[in-house]
Protein backbone atom coordinates (compact mmCIF):
# COMPACT_ATOMS: atom_id res chain seq x y z
CA UNK A 1 0.00 0.00 0.00
CA UNK A 2 1.33 3.24 -0.57
CA UNK A 3 2.92 5.28 2.24
CA UNK A 4 1.30 8.58 0.89
CA UNK A 5 -2.18 9.16 -0.27
CA UNK A 6 -1.84 11.76 -3.29
CA UNK A 7 -5.86 12.62 -3.38
CA UNK A 8 -7.19 16.41 -4.30
CA UNK A 9 -10.63 18.22 -3.73
CA UNK A 10 -12.45 19.22 -6.99
CA UNK A 11 -14.56 22.47 -6.92
CA UNK A 12 -17.49 20.92 -5.15
CA UNK A 13 -14.92 19.69 -2.27
CA UNK A 14 -15.24 15.82 -3.54
CA UNK A 15 -11.79 13.49 -2.82
CA UNK A 16 -10.34 12.87 -6.62
CA UNK A 17 -7.63 11.16 -7.52
CA UNK A 18 -5.43 13.83 -9.74
CA UNK A 19 -3.38 10.58 -11.22
CA UNK A 20 -6.29 8.59 -11.73
CA UNK A 21 -7.84 11.39 -13.59
CA UNK A 22 -4.70 12.23 -15.67
CA UNK A 23 -4.24 8.75 -16.72
CA UNK A 24 -8.26 7.95 -17.56
CA UNK A 25 -8.42 11.39 -19.56
CA UNK A 26 -5.85 9.92 -21.89
CA UNK A 27 -7.15 6.80 -21.80
CA UNK A 28 -11.04 7.93 -22.82
CA UNK A 29 -9.01 10.82 -25.15
CA UNK A 30 -10.49 13.33 -23.64
CA UNK A 31 -14.37 12.33 -23.13
CA UNK A 32 -15.82 11.84 -19.72
CA UNK A 33 -13.39 9.74 -17.11
CA UNK A 34 -16.44 10.02 -14.31
CA UNK A 35 -17.54 6.46 -14.60
CA UNK A 36 -14.04 4.92 -14.44
CA UNK A 37 -12.87 6.89 -11.68
CA UNK A 38 -15.49 5.24 -9.57
CA UNK A 39 -14.28 2.07 -10.56
CA UNK A 40 -10.73 3.07 -9.54
CA UNK A 41 -11.62 4.63 -6.40
CA UNK A 42 -13.73 0.97 -5.78
CA UNK A 43 -10.60 -0.60 -6.27
CA UNK A 44 -8.70 1.73 -3.78
CA UNK A 45 -11.13 1.21 -1.18
CA UNK A 46 -11.76 -2.53 -1.96
CA UNK A 47 -7.91 -3.01 -1.76
CA UNK A 48 -7.75 -0.67 1.63
CA UNK A 49 -10.46 -2.76 3.31
CA UNK A 50 -8.50 -6.09 2.46
CA UNK A 51 -5.19 -4.65 3.48
CA UNK A 52 -6.62 -3.70 6.87
CA UNK A 53 -8.24 -7.02 6.91
CA UNK A 54 -5.41 -9.13 5.91
CA UNK A 55 -3.70 -7.29 8.86
CA UNK A 56 -6.13 -8.37 11.38
CA UNK A 57 -6.73 -11.98 10.45
CA UNK A 58 -3.59 -12.54 9.68
CA UNK A 59 -2.10 -11.97 13.02
CA UNK A 60 -4.81 -14.40 14.39
CA UNK A 61 -3.46 -17.35 12.07
CA UNK A 62 -6.51 -16.94 9.21
CA UNK A 63 -7.03 -15.32 5.90
CA UNK A 64 -10.24 -13.18 5.30
CA UNK A 65 -11.68 -15.70 3.01
CA UNK A 66 -11.87 -18.34 6.27
CA UNK A 67 -13.15 -15.47 8.33
CA UNK A 68 -15.82 -14.91 6.28
CA UNK A 69 -16.92 -18.69 6.26
CA UNK A 70 -16.07 -18.75 10.28
CA UNK A 71 -18.67 -16.27 10.58
CA UNK A 72 -21.39 -17.64 8.38
CA UNK A 73 -20.63 -20.46 10.42
CA UNK A 74 -21.47 -18.88 13.54
CA UNK A 75 -25.19 -18.75 12.26
CA UNK A 76 -25.83 -22.39 12.01
CA UNK A 77 -23.73 -25.35 10.68
CA UNK A 78 -24.10 -25.88 6.49
CA UNK A 79 -23.00 -27.29 3.55
CA UNK A 80 -20.06 -26.48 0.98
CA UNK A 81 -22.42 -25.82 -1.73
CA UNK A 82 -24.46 -23.71 0.47
CA UNK A 83 -21.59 -21.48 1.99
CA UNK A 84 -20.11 -21.16 -1.73
CA UNK A 85 -23.48 -19.94 -2.68
CA UNK A 86 -23.79 -17.28 0.21
CA UNK A 87 -19.93 -15.93 -0.04
CA UNK A 88 -20.06 -15.66 -3.66
CA UNK A 89 -16.78 -17.62 -4.21
CA UNK A 90 -16.71 -21.52 -5.42
CA UNK A 91 -17.26 -24.86 -3.99
CA UNK A 92 -13.73 -25.54 -4.37
CA UNK A 93 -12.41 -22.60 -2.29
CA UNK A 94 -15.01 -23.30 0.41
CA UNK A 95 -13.27 -26.73 0.44
CA UNK A 96 -9.96 -25.17 1.24
CA UNK A 97 -11.08 -22.85 3.46
CA UNK A 98 -12.83 -24.94 5.64
CA UNK A 99 -9.70 -27.46 5.39
CA UNK A 100 -8.07 -24.34 7.56
CA UNK A 101 -10.69 -23.86 9.64
CA UNK A 102 -10.59 -27.89 10.12
CA UNK A 103 -6.51 -28.05 10.54
CA UNK A 104 -7.13 -25.36 13.17
CA UNK A 105 -10.21 -26.26 15.50
CA UNK A 106 -12.17 -23.98 14.42
CA UNK A 107 -14.51 -25.76 12.41
CA UNK A 108 -15.47 -29.04 11.73
CA UNK A 109 -17.15 -31.43 9.14
CA UNK A 110 -20.30 -33.70 10.39
CA UNK A 111 -22.55 -35.99 8.97
CA UNK A 112 -25.63 -34.40 7.59
CA UNK A 113 -28.50 -35.74 9.41
CA UNK A 114 -31.27 -35.24 6.33
CA UNK A 115 -29.23 -36.86 3.35
CA UNK A 116 -26.18 -39.36 4.87
CA UNK A 117 -24.40 -39.08 1.71
CA UNK A 118 -23.85 -35.38 2.56
CA UNK A 119 -21.86 -33.27 5.30
CA UNK A 120 -22.27 -30.21 7.29
CA UNK A 121 -20.23 -27.79 8.24
CA UNK A 122 -20.27 -26.49 11.91
CA UNK A 123 -18.62 -23.79 14.18
CA UNK A 124 -16.39 -25.37 17.01
CA UNK A 125 -16.43 -23.67 20.45
CA UNK A 126 -13.11 -22.85 19.87
CA UNK A 127 -14.27 -20.87 16.70
CA UNK A 128 -16.97 -19.01 18.69
CA UNK A 129 -14.12 -18.09 21.40
CA UNK A 130 -11.60 -16.87 18.51
CA UNK A 131 -14.60 -14.66 16.71
CA UNK A 132 -15.41 -13.33 20.40
CA UNK A 133 -11.49 -12.33 20.17
CA UNK A 134 -11.48 -11.01 17.21
CA UNK A 135 -15.09 -8.88 17.46
CA UNK A 136 -14.14 -5.98 20.00
CA UNK A 137 -10.68 -5.10 17.73
CA UNK A 138 -12.46 -5.92 13.92
CA UNK A 139 -15.47 -3.34 15.39
CA UNK A 140 -12.90 -0.74 16.66
CA UNK A 141 -10.93 -0.71 12.91
CA UNK A 142 -14.47 -0.87 11.22
CA UNK A 143 -15.18 2.28 13.62
CA UNK A 144 -11.65 3.68 12.75
CA UNK A 145 -11.69 3.42 9.01
CA UNK A 146 -16.15 4.49 8.76
CA UNK A 147 -14.88 7.73 11.07
CA UNK A 148 -16.73 10.69 9.64
CA UNK A 149 -19.61 8.62 8.45
CA UNK A 150 -22.92 9.40 8.91
CA UNK A 151 -25.74 6.10 8.73
CA UNK A 152 -27.03 7.58 6.32
CA UNK A 153 -23.66 7.40 4.34
CA UNK A 154 -22.71 3.98 5.48
CA UNK A 155 -25.97 2.76 4.03
CA UNK A 156 -25.45 4.66 0.70
CA UNK A 157 -22.72 3.15 0.32
CA UNK A 158 -23.48 -0.09 1.15
CA UNK A 159 -26.64 0.27 -1.51
CA UNK A 160 -24.25 1.80 -4.60
CA UNK A 161 -21.81 -1.18 -4.29
CA UNK A 162 -24.54 -3.71 -3.99
CA UNK A 163 -25.73 -1.61 -6.92
CA UNK A 164 -22.42 -2.43 -8.95
CA UNK A 165 -22.33 -6.21 -7.89
CA UNK A 166 -26.00 -6.47 -8.99
CA UNK A 167 -25.13 -4.77 -12.43
CA UNK A 168 -22.00 -6.81 -13.02
CA UNK A 169 -24.27 -9.94 -12.83
CA UNK A 170 -26.37 -8.27 -14.89
CA UNK A 171 -23.96 -8.00 -17.69
CA UNK A 172 -22.46 -10.89 -17.33
CA UNK A 173 -25.52 -13.40 -17.85
CA UNK A 174 -26.07 -10.59 -20.52
CA UNK A 175 -22.83 -11.50 -22.13
CA UNK A 176 -22.89 -15.00 -21.72
CA UNK A 177 -26.65 -14.84 -23.58
CA UNK A 178 -24.63 -13.51 -26.86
Amino acid sequence: MNDVLNFARDEDDRLYSPEARSALAGFTLGEDTGALEAAAAVRTAARSLEGLRSRGTDSRGLSPGALDILIRLAAGEANIKDLAASAGVSSRNVTGLVDTLERTGLAERVPDPRDRRSVQVRITADGRTWLAEFRRPSQLAMAALFRGFTAAETTQLRHLCLRLAENQYHLARHLEDR
